[in-house]
């Protein structure tokens, strides 16, 4: 009887949530866009969203390296996501070109070409189907350098990757599996917020000496807009960036999330009184340890929020180095604020993501403790 109850209690719940969104217009976005403020190198700038910056890197590492060829589902055209517009009319068809369906191929192709020496640009077309290829990513380019005894490597192939929720992705369309990768020695991991960060750490990516994942959140790709430098930069890799300074708790986060973080510490800071450190982490793997550390002994209470799931997400491996670095400095345990250990959901967005109240409520208590 009590579980017959329970069950009608939740479909008047779902009723009311469909009733509440079909009479109210929701807002795709889960999160206030905080453009980047600081410009890397001195010189011209020009207005670009996140495509066009990537777009914009690819064809300056195009011109700059003759060798160098991007491929994958649709590139030829411009992709799905418009990130290759105008690169194979500029650069030719023997340079951007596409490929069959198929990210076991794409992958082990780039991998190819890397060890014979050219630089090779890879892109999946949505982060969710890379698994075909884990494999020859993390079996054959994370280990060539080690494998033959630094004889050989694969230090040229960048694979790009669309990642994370866009409002309406659901379980295929939606995941950020840098986790997976995080697990593997030889890989270079990279996730940006906006645009100028997108075009530095992607030209980086591309001339690195080891192979590299450079993981897109789709949802970026035209709400990001910023004031891009028009001439090539690299920005480094295994560095993190305190976005917002503050003395009370650390917030960490990459990609989307930093700017769910960054509205976190402004609602937190003119509502509770509460100083909150934003840091981006920008790289995965490796990650800027000594800019977490420094930061966790400063506040003494340390958040760690994602989109994937909370179970051996990327936040486990932050929360127990910390723990194990910074443990005599805390004031409360490290807070995980994640999505939810299920499939990614359709119409109940929502509520899987770490949006900025679920992290606010973090912030409180963690406070509190």
């Amino acid at each position: 009887m009590a579980v017959h109850s329970r069950s009608i209690l939740f479909c008047k719940e779902i009723s009311k949530f469909l009733f509440f969104r079909k009479n109210v217009v929701r807002r795709s976005s889960h999160f206030q866009y905080y453009p980047d403020k600081n410009t890397p190198v001195e010189g011209e700038t020009t207005k670009l969203n996140m495509f066009q910056a990537i777009g914009n890197a690819m064809d300056l590492a195009l011109e700059k390296d003759q060798s160098a060829v991007l491929f994958g589902e649709d590139v030829a055209f411009g992709g799905v996501f418009r990130c290759s517009m105008g690169l194979q009319k500029k650069h030719g068809k023997d340079r951007v070109f596409n490929t069959p369906l198929c990210e076991q191929g794409i992958v082990g192709f780039g991998i190819g070409l890397a060890v014979a020496g050219s630089t090779a640009i890879a892109e999946i077309q949505f982060a969710d189907y890379i698994f075909p290829a884990f494999d020859q990513i993390v079996n054959e380019a994370a280990k060539y350098r080690y494998r033959s005894g630094g004889m050989f490597d694969c230090g040229r192939l960048t694979i790009r990757a669309p990642c994370g929720a866009v409002g309406h992705g659901a379980l295929y369309h939606s995941q950020m599996p840098e986790a997976y990768f995080a697990h593997t020695p030889g890989l270079k991991i990279v996730i940006p917020r906006g645009p100028v960060k997108a075009k530095g750490l992607l030209l980086s990516c591309i001339e690195d000496k080891d192979p590299c994942i450079f993981f897109e959140p789709k949802v970026l790709y035209r709400a990001a807009v910023e004031e891009v430098p028009k001439q090539a930069y690299k920005l480094p890799l295994g560095k993190a960036e305190i976005v917002v300074p503050g003395n009370h708790v650390t917030l960490i986060g990459w990609g989307t999330q930093v700017h769910v973080l960054c509205e976190v510490a402004e609602i937190a800071k003119n509502s509770h009184g509460i100083s909150c450190e934003v840091i981006d982490l920008m790289t995965i793997l490796p990650w800027d340890s000594e800019t977490v550390f420094n930061s966790a002994k400063k506040t003494g209470r340390i958040i760690i929020a994602h989109e994937a799931p909370m179970t051996c997400g990327f936040g486990s491996e932050l929360a127990a180095s910390i723990q194990e670095d910074c443990f005599l400095h805390l004031e409360a345990p490290v807070r995980r604020v994640t999505g939810f250990d299920s499939p990614f959901p359709h119409i109940f967005e929502p509520f899987y993501l770490p949006d900025k109240w679920r992290c606010l409520d973090a912030v409180i208590n963690i406070v509190k403790y």
